[in-house]
């Protein structure tokens, strides 16, 4: 995941954050809190798409091995 995907994905959880905590109408403590919970979900999403893709790139393209794959996923 590049820099720019990750500060994306923070701004949308910043966002969520916002959009759940601001239903109540009231100052909340654990702000960062659901932000934090969001962005992991966000980040596993991500990661969760990603190694999807690669499955389906090593079943129908041969593209080598599972570890080799999960891997390569470092250095992008």
């Amino acid at each position: 995941m590049t820099q720019d995907e990750i500060i994306e994905l923070a701004d949308k959880a910043d966002a969520e954050a916002d959009n759940v905590l601001n239903m109540t109408g009231e100052y909340h403590p654990n702000w960062h809190q659901v932000r934090d919970e969001i962005f992991a979900k966000l980040v596993a999403e991500k990661e969760r798409e990603a190694c999807a893709a690669m499955s389906d790139w090593i079943l129908k393209d041969g593209g080598g091995t599972w570890g080799d794959a999960i891997r390569a996923r470092e250095q992008e």
